[in-house]
């Protein structure tokens, strides 16, 4: 049976990837809202009420909004802002990272997707943490850059702009207070017991990420070798199509942060050597960092192969 899709917030980054991701699939049929009344809570109560599946890509206060307009109990809510990452009431939308997660997804009437950041930093500081490698407590230092999209539609329109400052020309770091709005979701879903220390870089390319944490082995459970840390990565994300867990020295001497661009899968790297190692998250912020994690959470809600819509890349 067809299922029906309303896209709350259709217009932003993450709403117009969705909506072109539906384009050619068959087994769903897209609710529209008059364009004349997107903004009016009676009928985006009555399109989201009338779905069986409703993406919220919306500011974190219209989310919370729009949740409070449901009244029918069997609409699922996708919801891509930060509002609800970590609430425990909610799926959290990586299902790679652990099974429950998968679980949660498959029977939750409300699912979270995750930050692209997060995401990146999780599919690393989760499986330390879990797998006993790294203590609760250890001082996480994160080190990322992302592609100009991910600033969405008033940061797209500042690196595209024909008269723009040449400091755009180079990257530059933000979030230089500490206070990032991924920091939360980076700490509640890893499992760590103090916020990590975080410096992203916003870049100059539209589309792509890499998410770093460096480790001093002598501070981990035990010390561990690169090698010893690339098999429990591989065995921890044994089998999963969208999280691949590369051979040691695969990248010989760089990374770059936008070979994943239009790709909706991950990369994991360990790199480094006895003392100090590097690892490494490299993705699509616009993929598995946004509009390609909440196509997949929806492929789980409706029982179908996750990779339904996506592409994978090798």
């Amino acid at each position: 049976m067809m299922k029906k899709i309303f896209i709350d917030g259709s217009q932003g980054t993450t709403g117009l990837k969705i909506y072109k991701r539906f384009e050619n699939r068959n087994d769903i049929e897209l609710l529209h809202i008059d364009e004349a009344k997107r903004k009016d809570p009676i009928e985006r109560a009555k399109m989201i009420n009338s779905s069986d599946i409703t993406f919220l890509c919306l500011p974190d206060a219209a989310s919370i909004e729009a949740v409070e307009l449901v009244e029918n109990d069997n609409v699922v809510i996708i919801d891509t802002s930060t509002a609800h990452r970590t609430n425990p009431e909610w799926a959290y939308g990586f299902p790679e990272l652990d099974k429950k997660f998968r679980e949660k997804i498959k029977t939750s009437k409300r699912i979270a997707v995750p930050g692209c950041y997060a995401s990146g930093f999780n599919s690393i500081v989760y499986p330390l943490i879990s797998e006993g490698v790294m203590p609760s407590d250890y001082p996480v230092t994160c080190y990322a850059m992302s592609g100009y999209t991910g600033a969405g539609k008033k940061g797209i329109a500042q690196y595209e702009s024909a008269e723009r400052d040449s400091e755009l020309d180079s990257p530059r770091q933000y979030a230089l207070t500490q206070e990032h709005k991924h920091l939360k979701e980076m700490k509640a879903i890893s499992g760590l017991d103090n916020t990590p220390f975080f410096a992203p870089h916003i870049c100059d390319y539209p589309q792509g990420m890499v998410v770093s944490i460096p480790l001093f082995s002598d501070m981990l459970n035990k010390k561990y070798t690169p090698s010893e840390i690339c098999e429990i990565f591989k065995k921890h994300y044994d089998g999963e199509q969208f999280v691949k867990v590369r051979d040691l020295g695969y990248s010989s001497t760089m990374i770059g942060s936008n070979n994943f661009e239009n790709r909706d899968d991950m990369e994991i790297e360990i790199n480094g050597n006895d003392d100090r190692i590097l690892i490494t998250s490299r993705f699509d912020n616009l993929g598995k960092g946004a509009s390609g994690a909440a196509i997949q959470c929806l492929n789980i809600v409706l029982g179908i192969d996750e990779t339904t819509g996506l592409n994978l890349g090798e």
